[in-house]
């Protein structure tokens, strides 16, 4: 499965990455999952726009056909080792990226982002960047 991350979303969001956007109508739709932690902070931006009301509705549609991925107990016990071993190396990550790094390490899902540098310290994530031209096959 692929976790999409914020920045990914956005570009969706705003047209870009048209690679990416055919990939996945052309894939099965259960692939694809927004984490809670992702799915706030777009709200947040959706909210904070100028044109809230109208962002908050094309946010509506944009995730609705997203599996939707709950932060839970699994992914409390990844945090907690992913932070305390991130600490211990001084390669500490934002507070919401090591929410998102947990939800992915403890669902097995490869996490989709443009921010490879942060997410790159975590240790047993998979990542993937599908900037154009860096689409998986």
């Amino acid at each position: 499965m692929y976790f999409l991350d914020s920045d990914v979303c956005i570009n969706l969001l705003r047209g870009r990455l048209p690679l990416a956007r055919q990939l996945m109508r052309q894939s099965d739709p259960r692939l694809f999952g927004i984490p809670a932690v992702v799915e706030a902070e777009l709200r947040t931006g959706a909210r904070k726009s100028v044109r809230a009301q109208e962002n908050q509705l094309l946010l509506e549609r944009f995730l609705d056909p997203f599996a939707r991925i709950p932060f839970d107990a699994d992914c409390a016990v990844a945090y907690g080792r992913i932070r305390a071993q991130l600490e211990a190396e001084g390669r500490v990550i934002g507070p919401n990226d090591l929410l998102v790094a947990a939800t992915a390490v403890a669902r097995g899902a490869t996490l989709v982002t443009g921010n490879v540098r942060e997410f790159k310290r975590v240790p047993g994530l998979d990542l993937e960047s599908w900037d154009e031209g860096e689409l998986p096959d």
